[in-house]
């Protein structure tokens, strides 16, 4: 599967390790960067909401300092439904529910291990349609 996936200097550490343990399960990695360097996360977001919404990425990951700031910016992007994620019933829901297309973590407010089981968890989900495909499409028509 493609997967975009980027982050600022503060989500780097994080973006980084979920990249090295996709990558080893078989998946194509996008990285919009950075690379260690300090940059603004607004670019990062908008480079992976490209990849997303131009269909060359299936979904994607953002990381900064608290996941916040890169999902505020990657939901400006027309066709972008990013989810901050802290907990792995929020990033099922962020699937199931939602249809998110980006998943957000803080690289200061979670560690790897805990953020691997929220991707894992984001990835095993399906989105639900019904009701739900209804409601994304209301939030698309804003």
């Amino acid at each position: 599967m493609n997967i975009a996936i980027g982050s600022d200097h503060g989500g780097y550490e994080l973006k980084d390790a979920l990249r090295r343990r996709l990558e080893e399960q078989g998946h194509q990695l996008m990285d919009a960067g950075c690379f260690g360097e300090a940059v603004d996360y607004p670019g990062i977001a908008v480079k992976v909401a490209a990849l997303v919404t131009g269909g060359e990425a299936a979904f994607g990951i953002l990381c900064c300092g608290t996941g916040i700031g890169i999902s505020i910016a990657a939901n400006k992007v027309k066709g972008i439904r990013a989810a901050l994620c802290a907990d792995c019933y929020s990033a099922r829901m962020a699937k199931e529910h939602n249809n998110a297309n980006i998943i957000a973590f803080g690289g200061r407010t979670v560690g790897v291990e805990h953020a691997w089981e929220m991707v894992r968890a984001y990835m095993a989900a399906e989105h639900l349609g019904g009701v739900h495909a209804r409601r994304t499409a209301q939030i698309d028509a804003l």
